[in-house]
């Protein structure tokens, strides 16, 4: 796994308080690679995705969703991410012999909306480009039940008894149990798209 993520402000965006705990549970409970704020440079992203054999890449930040692709975008520590270079970084990972990318989750707002230009927004166009499924959200997320929501699916993933399908769903239903995440609000938004195996 490559977990990157973004948890101070940024660009005039926001901290992201629970990103940096989300992404030591990840490390922890996967083995690879964490990129945490200055870590997290574009550059250094698309190196890791490149030259290493990942079978998930997790992405933890700011994103923004636009009709216009060119406005589309997920925050890295020294600039955005467009939607095509997300595109192009993808590709380079769809005919690896050694390690597809089975996973790739964009752990920010409204990564999976979309429009008539680009279905299923910035999740889409990674899906398009050959990884095999994506973990998105579909409207602006709440950091810290977002941060538990997908800890919890991780955790689920890694016990390597079910499917991508079955350890979202099982996540979203502690969220359920959790007192402070029942609402659907904060843990509906995330939808798995492609392969739910």
């Amino acid at each position: 796994m490559l977990a990157a993520g973004i948890s101070q402000a940024v660009a005039g965006f926001p901290p992201l308080l629970a990103v940096a705990g989300e992404i030591d549970a990840l490390d922890q409970t996967f083995s690879g690679r964490a990129l945490l704020d200055a870590e997290f440079e574009i550059a250094r992203f698309e190196r890791e995705v490149e030259t290493q054999p990942f079978g998930i890449v997790h992405i933890a930040s700011h994103g923004e969703f636009s009709e216009d692709p060119a406005q589309s975008f997920l925050l890295a520590f020294d600039g955005k991410l467009s939607m095509d270079r997300l595109a192009s970084l993808v590709a380079t990972t769809r005919f690896r012999a050694e390690q597809p990318l089975e996973l790739l989750t964009l752990s920010a707002c409204e990564t999976a909306a979309g429009s008539d230009r680009a279905a299923l927004g910035l999740a889409g166009i990674a899906l398009r480009s050959g990884a095999r499924s994506a973990l998105a959200s579909l409207w602006a997320v709440n950091d810290v039940a977002s941060a538990e929501l997908i800890v919890a699916f991780y955790r689920e993933l890694a016990q390597g008894e079910v499917s991508r399908a079955r350890a979202l769903q099982r996540a979203q239903l502690a969220m359920l149990e959790h007192r402070g995440f029942r609402h659907p609000a904060l843990w509906s938004a995330f939808v798995l798209i492609s392969s739910w195996l």
